[in-house]
């Protein structure tokens, strides 16, 4: 929002004379002087506007102005030169910050430390300024070494020592929450960007930001979580109340900057058990909260779910507990089991009426980390009495009535252990769990229940214990069902998901229930078309019932009659969404069907399937017709193929209508979003059957590809040729040599070059192993046959960075654009195997780490120099001295590599999915490396690819 009003001002502001700009400058800082707070701040916008372009060659006397002001200038100047340097600085460029530093933070500096003289308000906007400046002198010294030693390490140790004796400050007029808070996020910034130079600072920061911790944690309990007192918030120069909370985020930041820098890990790791102590504090609710779900059933859903967008104290200190844990996990497992006790006892022992409250946090964490502590307790690494707990604490607490919110957490934190509980106590359990659901019951009491059903479900099935559960199922989906009908979308969208999982808990149960739950599923489908997460769980619903023997044909007698009026009618008669909603759930039960598939589905619903998608201009149709088209052929091509209408035309001759109707370049780029698999499964079924069109269909891909410009849509595009290349290597390379491109030259050049650029920011697990597989398949058939169709192609290589640069800024991207190497197409595709490889590697590491196979040992302190802040790069993240960080190359994604991601059936069906991707590249980059060819690859290769190829045993 800054950067457009910037933009739009200095637009208005270039098209005035030179002589009218001048007078613009001489007036406008005399209303930073102005009474009116409104136009203090709107001047100081303009002024910052124009200053990040004409500062400091057209205007050198802003700055000697505003430094004047605030020395010598009434209160009013002060704020208008502070919002001034405040917007300005987030500005600055790498040439502005040489001449801004000097003389903007020994003015900051003074009117921090000057308590008595400036508002606590103005002080804080300081440390903003100050802390803004950090941040842009690190971007800077990045790229230009020296420039924080020079602009900034000479003031961190005045500054370092003002914000101890600041913190150190009780509130009062010249201290409150809100300048601490500013103090607190300049350290961070501090930690996070020179941790080097911050070492020296710890011994007496940590020390007053723990007190700040604990006392806050005192303050909070007394006016928030217990509301036995006022809280006393601050409210900064606009009027906007600072509220308390901020401070405690503040600081919850700054000890997750702690565990993100290798030079203080330990310090997180040392103080485990106390530091966990005070979080367990924090993450009780708070009075406002109880009323607030109480009133509100459905934000009591929104709030406490795993993947809430709603922030809060108790939710940034659950995030806290959860970033340690899995940090820490051999010192963090046996220090809430520790600081558990300790809290438990010191409850028994209060007459504090609000002693539910730590009751229900103890649950909260030590179920949030259930994992942990089960698997600790099991290697006799944490003496922790599950039993005991379950039966002295989870269940007494369910019993005591205190509170209706501690009753629900009690199930919720019983169902996260039911592995770990005697059949006897997950009897009781599930018991409660069937009472919570009843109408009589509290609604934070039934959802609870619902979210214990979800979690005794999960695990009983895990251990293969599902048995336990047949007695109470039909009483569970009856309080389910219930509460489906009563309460808004948050709380249905929570109910359909455990009822989902309760029908695959037992078929024949699954197939008795139908009755019941397959009309309200319809209904809710059709009532709720509009809501993707409400459409997506009811389809899960009726994918089980269709997957279930004993419900199908009941089901399906149901479904497809409403499906096909559906899809029949004209897009204006239904609701819009209702259509592409119909397909995904016909595309789900086609899916669920055993071969062959009934007669209704080819002779009833096939002809409006496409009939709905031939006559539809909608994307969301198009790209769900493209998807249950596929099913149709995945599932049962025998019988399409086969299949014919009352005037003959054959399902093949439909299929291929289809496709070019999502191919066609009429239609948006998003129709063929989906299309890769489309046309790849129909081509890999049909073969020769298919005649001309295979032509026809790989020509309109190529002109999709030339039209399209979103990732996704080209990376589908691209992934037909990635699968041809795999069974077809010659004929599609063939085809694509003697097409002709967007330039005229032939489309193979135009294909790889679109591919080998994209191919790294691929997403997903299998396409990812599609397309590696691919392009290795196109290296080994060049090196082999030396095919000079692939002669001549070449391809951006390494870029090439100019050192002596800078920031590059947009008039220098402008003015000199990217540079880049240029190398044979063969020599990319080598470069991005070693990528992929390296990509691999990060992951392998990284699963270890996760199961905790390299817990806390590769976090080693390293060398560093300490005053030249040479090293601050290696504090950024995990060290792997083994191979260069996948991340280190352009593109990298971290997530597209994640096979618990994929769930497309076809895509689970092919022996490419189950591929070891690392294994894969490691064999055939050593059989590569023992190739004369292999010589002419090595000489392309940067010191991270040689470093990769050396951990595999390839000679550099």
């Amino acid at each position: 929002m800054c950067s457009f009003k910037i933009f739009t001002i200095t637009f208005a502001f270039s098209v005035f004379s030179t002589q009218a700009k001048a007078a613009i400058r001489n007036i406008l800082p005399a209303g930073l002087q102005e009474s009116i707070s409104k136009v203090r701040t709107s001047v100081a916008y303009a002024i910052s506007a124009i200053a990040h372009w004409d500062w400091p060659e057209a205007w050198p006397e802003l700055f000697q102005y505003l430094m004047q002001m605030l020395a010598e200038g009434s209160p009013y100047a002060v704020h208008g030169a502070m919002r001034v340097l405040s917007e300005f600085s987030r500005e600055v460029t790498d040439t502005q910050m040489p001449h801004v530093a000097p003389l903007v933070l020994p003015q900051m500096y003074r009117i921090f430390v000057e308590a008595n003289v400036y508002s606590v308000r103005t002080r804080g906007r300081a440390v903003e300024i100050f802390n803004t400046c950090c941040f842009l002198i690190h971007s800077i010294d990045d790229l230009n070494k020296g420039t924080a030693k020079e602009l900034l390490f000479p003031f961190l140790p005045k500054f370092a020592e003002a914000f101890v004796q600041a913190l150190g400050v009780p509130d009062c007029e010249t201290s409150d929450s809100g300048l601490k808070m500013e103090v607190i996020k300049a350290i961070t910034t501090l930690v996070k960007t020179f941790p080097g130079q911050m070492t020296k600072f710890m011994g007496d920061t940590l020390p007053a930001i723990w007190k700040c911790l604990t006392e806050c944690a005192d303050i909070y309990v007394k006016t928030a979580i217990n509301n036995i007192e006022e809280a006393d918030n601050a409210v900064d120069s606009d009027g906007e109340v600072l509220g308390f909370e901020n401070l405690v985020f503040s600081i919850f930041d700054f000890i997750h900057a702690l565990t993100e820098t290798n030079k203080n890990r330990a310090i997180v790791k040392k103080y485990c058990a106390d530091l966990l102590y005070y979080v367990v504090l924090y993450m009780q609710i708070t009075e406002e909260q109880v009323n607030l779900w109480t009133a509100d059933p459905n934000q009591f859903v929104e709030d406490e779910d795993d993947d809430t967008f709603s922030y809060s104290v108790r939710i940034s200190a659950q995030d806290l507990l959860l970033t340690i844990a899995s940090e820490f996990p051999q010192v963090s497992a046996p220090a809430l089991v520790t600081i558990l006790n300790k809290h438990l006892d010191e409850a028994r022992g209060s007459n504090n009426k609000h002693w539910w409250k730590i009751h229900e946090s103890c649950m909260l964490a030590v179920g949030s980390v259930k994992s942990l502590i089960i698997d600790k307790v099991s290697k006799g690494k944490v003496v922790f009495d599950t039993q005991s707990f379950l039966s002295n604490v989870v269940l007494a607490d369910l019993k005591n009535g205190v509170s209706p919110f501690l009753c629900g957490r009690a199930l919720w934190t019983a169902s996260r252990f039911s592995q770990a509980m005697t059949p006897e106590l997950v009897h009781q359990f599930l018991e409660a769990s069937v009472t919570g659901l009843l109408e009589t019951q509290p609604p934070s009491v039934r959802i609870s229940a619902v979210r214990a059903v979800f979690g005794f479900c999960e695990q009983l099935k895990v251990s293969e214990s599902t048995s336990i559960l047949l007695p109470f199922l039909e009483s569970i989906l009856n309080g389910l069902v219930q509460l489906a009908t009563q309460y808004g979308q948050d709380i249905l969208a929570l109910v359909l998901e455990t009822i989902g999982v309760v029908l695959t808990i037992d078929e024949n149960f699954t197939a008795s229930v139908e009755p019941k739950v397959g009309p309200l599923a319809i209904a809710l489908f059709l009532k709720y078309s509009d809501d993707p997460l409400i459409t997506s769980l009811t389809q899960d619903i009726l994918r089980e019932l269709t997957s279930t023997s004993g419900s199908r044909n009941q089901i399906q007698a149901r479904l497809l009659p409403t499906i096909i009026s559906i899809l029949k009618s004209t897009p204006d008669k239904v609701p819009m969404g209702l259509q592409s909603a119909a397909l995904d759930i016909l595309c789900t039960t086609v899916r669920c069907n055993p071969v062959p598939l009934p007669a209704a589905f080819l002779n009833d619903a096939f002809p409006f399937v496409v009939h709905c998608v031939m006559n539809s201009d909608d994307n969301a149709v198009m790209q769900s017709g493209g998807e249950c088209l596929r099913a149709y052929i995945s599932v049962s091509y025998d019988q399409l193929v086969n299949w014919t209408d009352g005037s003959g035309n054959g399902g093949l001759k439909y299929a291929v209508q289809v496709i070019s109707k999502l191919l066609d370049p009429a239609n948006p780029e998003y129709a063929a979003s989906f299309i890769g698999r489309l046309v790849a499964i129909l081509i890999s079924k049909a073969g020769s059957a298919l005649g001309d069109d295979v032509e026809m269909m790989l020509r309109m891909v190529l002109s999709k590809m030339q039209q399209s410009e979103t990732m996704s849509v080209m990376q589908s595009l691209i992934m037909v040729y990635a699968h041809l290349m795999h069974s077809q290597i010659n004929a599609v390379l063939e085809f694509l040599y003697n097409v002709p491109g967007p330039t005229g030259k032939p489309a193979l050049e135009f294909v790889l070059v679109e591919w080998v650029s994209r191919h790294t920011v691929f997403y997903g697990a299998y396409d990812s192993k599609v397309s590696i597989t691919a392009l290795s398949k196109l290296l080994q058939h060049s090196i082999a046959t030396s095919d000079n169709r692939l002669e001549g192609i070449a391809v951006k290589g390494d870029q090439i960075f100019n050192q002596n640069e800078g920031i590059r800024t947009r008039s220098k991207a402008a003015n000199a654009p990217e540079q880049w190497t240029m190398v044979p197409v063969a020599v990319k595709i080598y470069k991005l195997l070693i990528n992929d490889l390296s990509i691999a590697m990060e992951t392998t590491t990284s699963k270890q780490a996760s199961a905790g196979d390299l817990e806390d040992d590769g976090w080693d302190d390293e060398d560093e120099d300490i005053d030249g802040e040479e090293d601050t790069d290696n504090d950024q993240g995990i060290q792997m001295p083994e191979f260069a960080l996948a991340s280190d190359y352009p593109g990298y994604d971290f997530a597209g590599l994640d096979d618990d991601d994929e769930d497309d059936p076809d895509a689970l069906q092919d022996p490419l999915f189950e591929l070891d991707i690392q294994a894969y590249l490691t064999h055939f980059l050593q059989e590569l490396s023992r190739h004369p060819y292999h010589a002419e690859f090595q000489r392309h290769l940067n010191p991270m690819e040689k470093e990769v190829l050396k951990c595999i045993g390839i000679a550099g």
